[in-house]
């Protein structure tokens, strides 16, 4: 593990002027908070908060991203609070670490609705502070280099989610070194034959050809002397995942695959940039539609680079970027650079663009969403896509995903032009709307009035935006035809299991899933974009059976094998929340849910705090939670609502009436339960149910251990 000496070392490197005691202090904190823990490969757990700090001083952050690095996991796995890392380090950096702490439990493979969902929660986090994402990224790239002490499938979960999220958003924000170390690691977890394959062709083409990256680099050198250009030339392979793509792409064999080797060249000034391009392109031909100038049209996160592809020695195409050295900075931390420190002073990188700026422009059109898909949609294709730029007839830059038509810069443009639409000219010439465009192409749209968004369009557009506006139109076209339609699909659906799709259940499984209201929900049901199933399951979801049920008296990790416990009457922790144990003398510990308020007066009882969490597994419905409900006053309703939650497979345990009123009751009821998961069903469907007007659950700190 790295000593704290070391690491101010670090940091000093770039920033003499360092707050070496703020360090010292954050580093010795974290150590004591992560005392007696230990990582899967039996180090303990500290060296994982050091490394990723370490891995943020290569790209020069600041002071506050350090320590939040050091501290980026007490929150979620001590008994810290964000009270008290306020109170020691300050605001800023309480609210970096709280904002690293929330994104812990993304669940990246998971459901659409909960993919979604976890997409907006980083984007709020990125929205508020994007060192957040910094630290964050650092963390996985740690994780993923030590993944190999993990269980194999808890690595292909994660592999997984460093593939679809992580290395795209490292990419997206410009760092894209660690998006490519990312996907490498990812690979070599979820297809370690095709990368070990590709790093045996590797070697024997080397062994074939000898070095070709020192023979093209030396080429390249001379020929930037014959133009009197000062610059250093760096040459590299791609990485296995790279090729592994671009083979998949292009259905092509390694034998057939070219352009396997990089060269970057990093000239004085932006004029030298463009000399250099005349003077490669004089000495190898180059490869058409391969060329790319993002100087005159940088990228939104700050990137900026000339890149062609060129025919090199022995016919190779060879890939080639040239940039100056402020681009280079911006090119290697992306985004990042805007907190880069050198000698103590904030760097000003004329080209590092402000994060605030930049989360602005990347949220801006997810805000039209109207429901899950449609975001998804908007952050996929902003995530995983490369840009054209087009051109209106007046000269305007439109910046288009790959791939994109006419249609999707018409909607880019503005929505009614889009919906209008009904065709198009491409640098003069008539085309069909489903023509991809390229970049630098001039698009003028041709509106006529009447004309109404088709079905078939939604094949034909590729971005979020169009997507979501022609699905809009469309429904608002058949929206009561569908409504209709949805309003009797759910009530068979429902008369199938035996209960009713009253108004007040389809607008409590439209909230659960996200939509706006019951309307909403029955179009969407009248046009086969939601299932009936769905529906159903959103209110009544089966509790998940299978495996063995986990005895109470080992419920809890972290005990001592002498130490008993018990659950706290005032919050009533269940299986699947976050808890802290209190010691008692001679009581044992009990057990509070981590926002409990009757754990303030703890806060200076340190040694008293036991750390803890549920076991992993299927849980006993044995505990207890009360459950406040205003239901009406009329026959048979006490009934129905003691069956609907036998229903769910939980037992009443006791009842109490707080009020009695003519037309409502108001009740306490205890229900004996699994986990949260059971809680949240059994509590969803009695929200569901039309005679209950209030269910929530109840706590009391009058009601102590």
């Amino acid at each position: 593990m790295i000593d704290v000496d070391d690491l101010i070392e670090l940091v000093r490197n770039y920033n003499p002027r360092t707050n070496e005691e703020l360090l010292r202090k954050a580093y010795a904190y974290g150590r004591r908070m992560h005392a007696g823990q230990y990582r899967h490969s039996g180090e303990e757990y500290f060296t994982h908060p050091v490394a990723v700090a370490a891995i943020l001083t290569e790209q020069r952050l600041d002071d506050a991203t350090i320590v939040t690095a050091l501290l980026h996991d007490t929150i979620e796995d001590t008994k810290s609070t964000y009270a008290e890392i306020a109170r020691e380090f300050g605001d800023e950096i309480a609210e970096l670490v709280d904002g690293v702490t929330k994104l812990t439990n993304l669940q990246p493979n998971s459901t659409e609705t909960k993919q979604a969902e976890n997409f907006r929660k980083l984007f709020m986090a990125m929205s508020k502070d994007l060192r957040v994402i910094l630290v964050k990224l650092a963390d996985r790239l740690h994780n993923m280099r030590t993944i190999r002490s993990l269980p194999p499938e808890k690595q292909v979960q994660k592999a997984r989610e460093t593939m679809d999220i992580f290395a795209p958003l490292a990419g997206r924000m410009g760092m894209q070194w660690m998006r490519e170390e990312l996907e490498d690691l990812a690979f070599r977890v979820l297809n370690p034959e095709a990368r070990a394959s590709i790093i045996r062709r590797f070697i024997t083409l080397q062994r074939e050809t000898g070095d070709v990256i020192h023979k093209i680099t030396n080429d390249i050198r001379r020929e930037l002397e014959k133009a009197g250009v000062e610059a250093d030339v760096f040459g590299r392979a791609k990485k296995p995942y790279s090729i592994w793509r671009k083979m998949e792409e292009k259905e092509q064999s390694f034998s057939r695959l070219s352009d396997i080797y990089g060269f970057r060249i990093i000239t004085r000034t932006e004029a030298d940039c463009y000399c250099v391009l005349g003077a490669i392109h004089r000495r190898w031909r180059a490869v058409p539609g391969r060329f790319k100038d993002y100087i005159s049209q940088p990228k939104s996160n700050g990137y900026r680079s000339i890149h062609t592809t060129v025919s090199g020695r022995d016919g190779k195409r060879v890939e080639v970027q040239i940039r100056t050295r402020q681009m280079h900075e911006v090119a290697e931390a992306g985004v990042a650079a805007h907190w880069a420190y050198r000698d103590g002073e904030r760097v000003e990188n004329p080209f590092a663009v402000d994060p605030a700026k930049w989360i602005a422009s990347l949220t801006e059109r997810f805000e039209s969403a109207e429901d899950h898909d449609e975001f998804l949609e908007h952050v996929k294709l902003e995530m995983y896509s490369d840009q054209v730029f087009c051109f209106t007839p007046r000269g305007d830059v439109v910046k288009l995903p790959r791939g994109a038509t006419p249609l999707d810069y018409a909607y880019a443009i503005h929505t009614r032009i889009g919906d209008s639409c009904v065709g198009a000219k491409v640098d003069g010439i008539r085309v069909p709307l489903w023509t991809r465009l390229k970049n630098g192409q001039s698009v003028e749209i041709i509106t006529a009035e009447g004309q109404r968004p088709q079905a078939s369009w939604i094949d034909i557009v590729v971005t979020g935006r169009a997507k979501a506006a022609i699905r809009r139109s469309l429904r608002e076209e058949d929206r009561e035809r569908f409504i209709k339609l949805g309003r009797e699909l759910a009530r068979v659906a429902f008369d199938h299991i035996g209960k009713k799709a009253t108004d007040k259940a389809l607008a409590t499984a439209a909230k659960q899933l996200g939509l706006k209201d019951a309307p909403e929900l029955l179009a969407r049901l009248g046009s086969a974009e939601l299932t009936a199933r769905a529906v159903v399951q959103a209110l009544y979801p089966e509790l998940a059976e299978g495996g063995e049920e986990i005895d109470m008296s080992r419920a809890v990790v972290g005990l001592q094998p002498d130490q008993t416990f018990k659950r706290a009457s005032c919050c009533q922790p269940v299986p699947g929340e976050r808890i802290v144990g209190i010691s008692y003398r001679g009581q044992g510990v009990v057990i509070h849910a981590i926002d409990c308020e009757a754990l303030a007066e703890f806060e200076d009882q340190p040694r008293r705090w036991v750390d803890l969490q549920w076991h992993s597994g299927t849980h006993a419905p044995v505990h207890s939670v009360s459950l406040e409900m205003t239901i009406r006053n009329d026959a048979g309703v006490l009934g129905r609502i003691c069956t609907l939650i036998g229903e769910q497979r939980a037992n009443i345990s006791d009842l109490h009436f707080l009020d009695r009123k003519p037309d409502f009751y108001r009740l306490i009821i205890d229900v004996d339960l699994r986990d949260v998961e059971h809680l949240h069903a059994v509590m969803l469907a009695l929200e569901a149910e039309s005679d209950v007007a209030q269910v929530r659950r109840y706590r009391d700190l009058g009601r102590r251990p």
